[in-house]
C-alpha cells in the first residue's frame, strides 16, 4: 500500500505528467500554419513538446496532426510537417533516454515534402490498388510527388461487415507547390471508383 508520504508523490506525479500532457495536446493544437521554414524558437519549442510527451509516456502517433473522424472505423489521415516530424522524433529519442542530433534535425528541416497518410475503408481487399490523391486550394489543384497504397487491405475488427476493408494511401506534396495558408481540401480516389475528401484549414496545423 505504501505510506501516506509515498502516495502523495505519486499523486503529485500523476497530476504533473497529466498537465504536461495538456501542453503538449495544446501544443499540437495551437499551431499557426504550416511552417515551411520554422524559427529556432519553433524548432525549440518542439523538441520540448517531444520530451514532455516521453515524460507522459503518449504515444509519439498522437502528435501527428490529425483530422477526419475520432472513430476508428471510419475515414482519417494525418499531416506530418516538419514541426511535428520532430516532436515526434524527439519523443521516440526520450523514450530511449536520448536526444536527436543536429544532423538529424537539419534532415526532418530540410524536406522539401509535406506528406499526409490516410486511411481509408473498403469492401474488398484490392480497393485501394491505384489511389491518387489529390489537394484542392481554391482554383488550384495541386498534384503529389508520389503516392503510395496498400494493394491488399487489412481485414477490419468488424469485417465481414461494413467496412470489411482498411487500407493506408499516403501521398507527399512539394511545398514549393502549395500554400502553406490556405485552406484546402484533400481528395483520395480509390482505384475502386469513388471519392472520400477531407476539409483542412492549413493555418490550424503545424
Amino acid at each position: 500500500m505504501g505510506t501516506a508520504e509515498g502516495r502523495t508523490r505519486d499523486w503529485i506525479g500523476r497530476l504533473a505528467r497529466t498537465i504536461a500532457l495538456g501542453y503538449v495536446l495544446a501544443g499540437s493544437v495551437c499551431a499557426q500554419a504550416i511552417e515551411v521554414q520554422p524559427t529556432r524558437l519553433q524548432i525549440e519549442a518542439a523538441l520540448e513538446r517531444g520530451k514532455v510527451a516521453a515524460a507522459a509516456r503518449t504515444p509519439p502517433d498522437r502528435l501527428y496532426a490529425w483530422f477526419g473522424s475520432t472513430n476508428e472505423l471510419e475515414p482519417r489521415g494525418f499531416v506530418m510537417t516538419k514541426l511535428a516530424g520532430l516532436t515526434v522524433m524527439a519523443t521516440h529519442f526520450a523514450l530511449r533516454s536520448a536526444t536527436l542530433s543536429d544532423a538529424e534535425i537539419n534532415r526532418i528541416l530540410e524536406e522539401r515534402t509535406l506528406l499526409i497518410s490516410l486511411s481509408i475503408f473498403g469492401d474488398r481487399p484490392n480497393f485501394a490498388a491505384d489511389s491518387y490523391v489529390v489537394l484542392l486550394q481554391g482554383p488550384r489543384t495541386i498534384k503529389p510527388i508520389t503516392v503510395r497504397f496498400d494493394g491488399q487491405a487489412s481485414r477490419t475488427a468488424v469485417w465481414p461487415n461494413a467496412p470489411a476493408y482498411r487500407a493506408k494511401v499516403v501521398a507527399s506534396f512539394s511545398y514549393a507547390d502549395l500554400d502553406p495558408l490556405a485552406k484546402t481540401r484533400i481528395s483520395v480516389l480509390p482505384g475502386s471508383g469513388g471519392e472520400v475528401s477531407f476539409e483542412l484549414d492549413f493555418k490550424q496545423i503545424d
